[in-house]
């Protein structure tokens, strides 16, 4: 990955996390790390915890942000959770798994969509 795709992507997800907080959402952590992989966001909704995948592109070139998600990644995903939750303790009633679409501008603010329950 290039140091300019690195940057669009960290914007991305700081755009992200600004739209979590303003919809009302409490972030427990970023950028979540093991060998596995990562999780971008982790946060609670309610009593929701939401496991949120970011995406960002700065054009459509290729489809929308949300559809680089394939099931893969969405698999990918869920065990990364439960390996979060084994390790940190945390328990939740529920859980779900969100994709944030960050579509860059030429000029203005990103276009963020949150897709609550993505997979």
């Amino acid at each position: 990955m290039t140091t300019r795709n690195q940057a669009v992507g960290a914007y991305g997800e700081r755009c992200a996390l600004r739209h979590l907080i303003g919809a009302g959402l409490r972030p427990v952590t970023r950028n979540w790390r093991c060998p596995a992989g990562e999780i971008d966001i982790i946060a609670w909704d309610g009593p929701v915890l939401a496991f949120c995948e970011v995406k960002t592109r700065r054009g459509g070139a290729f489809g929308s942000p949300a559809e680089a998600v394939v099931p893969a990644k969405a698999r990918r995903l869920r065990g990364l959770a439960a390996r979060w939750l084994a390790q940190t303790g945390t328990t939740a009633d529920e859980i779900r798994f969100d994709v944030l679409s960050v579509r860059l501008a030429d000029a203005g603010p990103a276009h963020v969509e949150h897709l609550k329950g993505a997979f």
